[in-house]
């Protein structure tokens, strides 16, 4: 059975849960070896991108944007709505759009709760979404995250 985690992100700016997404990339990289990361837009996308080239040395994490790279792609791929990015089998799915994003095959699926109203309640509509697929789900504060790790 697939799982998915919400990531409620009040408290937390933006380059914050950049990074927050950043180390979860990273994390379930190293644990299921394929991760597709769904972006709302082609900025996001290489903003996340970005973020990721910056991270240390002995954290890499194999990653291209879709299109880009082998043309088997990368362990983690980065996508976004409208880029043509096939649907394609893979453990995790992390989705920072506001609609749900293919899950073919998917394990995992990791997901957010913004701050904002109007993309609450689209979160809220995504979480139905999934458990209605019969998709176990939690729901973490985030800000809890990024507090113990500054301890």
């Amino acid at each position: 059975m697939a799982q998915g985690i919400f990531y409620v992100l009040d408290g937390l700016d933006d380059d914050q849960q950049l990074s927050l997404f950043c180390d979860q990339i990273a994390q379930r990289w190293r644990e299921q070896r394929s991760v597709r990361v769904w972006c709302r837009d082609q900025l996001q996308a290489e903003q996340l991108d970005e973020a990721l080239w910056q991270q240390p040395v002995d954290a890499f994490v194999p990653h291209n944007i879709y299109g880009e790279g082998p043309p088997q792609g990368a362990p983690v791929e980065i996508c976004w709505a409208g880029n043509d990015a096939p649907a394609r089998r893979t453990a995790v799915v992390v989705n920072l759009m506001d609609e749900l994003p293919p899950l073919q095959g998917v394990r995992l699926i990791i997901d957010r709760v913004p701050s904002a109203e109007t993309e609450r309640q689209q979160a809220r509509e995504r979480y139905k979404s999934y458990r209605s697929q019969r998709i176990e789900l939690q729901t973490i504060n985030a800000a809890e995250l990024t507090s113990n790790s500054e301890k």
